[in-house]
């Protein structure tokens, strides 16, 4: 068995997958996360700040502790970076930064091989179904939209509408303001027309949210119908659509000491998700979906999924 570790450098949060693996199966050892926010002050500019790099290289050195306690080796460890990387201007020397302070190399993938990452890691975890859906991974840099079915993509697009850049752009007060809510939704009428094409063409009729807010909406979720997180071991969900539209009216009208009381909550969540479930609900209503499924596994378990001879 070697061990791996699968290190997801995501705009807002660093997600850390270690597994051993022999052959085609795996054991998990160990998963963590790190608020590096790496998109945070910078990304509408097209940079990453020097505050974003050094949180950068905080949190690496964080998962490095656990490299060297379970004895992983450089050449083991499968670093990736998305949207703010990929768009910004300082990108190849954030990432020469990070390869001199902490010896880990970064891997910078498009928005089209994420997308199709993301599809690989969702259907390792669930079944999606020979019915058509519509896998969504809202970053905080791009949003994936993967419209498929378990055997095949008829369409993917990343597009730089993450939930930082909505934030910058459209959550000026908290609560967010009803006509910002409007503004957002305008605007995302406009960018996602080649999406809109899309729908019409395939007409996917379930949502499958993978990790981010919809991870947080199945924490509140399951806090509030059964009183506790939901098992550790269970990797995809139901969200009745009822339950979504509870948590948007109570996530928008709400400002962030409000959402911190909400049981489920995280503080690496509290401030993005209310752009999340604007974008989520537009995608309900202006495409008529009424299912949504929620899946933990997205671009890391989908390396993992390649690690393991998946597509």
């Amino acid at each position: 068995m070697i061990k791996k570790a699968i290190i997801d450098l995501g705009t807002n949060t660093f997600q850390l997958l270690i597994v051993a693996q022999e052959g085609d199966t795996f054991q998990t050892i160990h998963e963590d996360s790190y608020a590096a926010k790496i998109g945070k002050g910078g990304i509408s500019d097209g940079i990453i700040t020097e505050e974003g790099i050094q949180r950068a290289i905080k949190g690496l050195q964080y998962f490095q502790q656990r490299f060297e306690k379970e004895g992983i080796t450089p050449e083991n460890i499968l670093a990736t970076a998305t949207s703010a990387v990929r768009n910004a201007r300082n990108g190849n020397e954030f990432c020469e930064r990070i390869l001199n302070e902490t010896g880990i190399k970064i891997n910078v993938i498009s928005g089209d091989e994420e997308a199709g990452l993301i599809y690989e890691g969702v259907k390792l975890g669930m079944k999606i179904g020979s019915e058509t859906s519509m896998i969504i991974d809202i970053g905080g840099g791009s949003v994936e939209f993967i419209i498929c079915n378990e055997t095949k993509i008829f369409y993917k697009q990343s597009f730089e509408i993450g939930g930082q850049r909505l934030m910058d752009k459209f959550m000026t007060t908290d609560p967010i303001s009803p006509r910002s809510v409007q503004a957002l939704k305008n605007y995302l009428e406009d960018q996602l027309l080649p999406l809109t094409n899309a729908v019409h063409q395939y007409a996917p009729v379930c949502v499958i949210g993978s990790a981010g807010s919809f991870e947080t909406l199945i924490d509140m979720y399951f806090m509030k119908q059964f009183g506790q997180l939901p098992p550790t071991d269970q990797v995809s969900f139901e969200l009745p659509l009822a339950e979504f539209y509870d948590s948007f009216l109570k996530l928008v009208s709400q400002n962030r000491e409000q959402r911190m009381n909400i049981a489920g909550m995280i503080e690496l969540r509290v401030d993005m998700i209310v752009v999340g479930v604007c974008l989520i609900d537009f995608i309900l209503k202006r495409y008529e979906i009424n299912q949504i499924k929620v899946s933990n596994y997205a671009l890391k378990e989908g390396v993992l999924s390649r690690l393991l001879g998946g597509n």
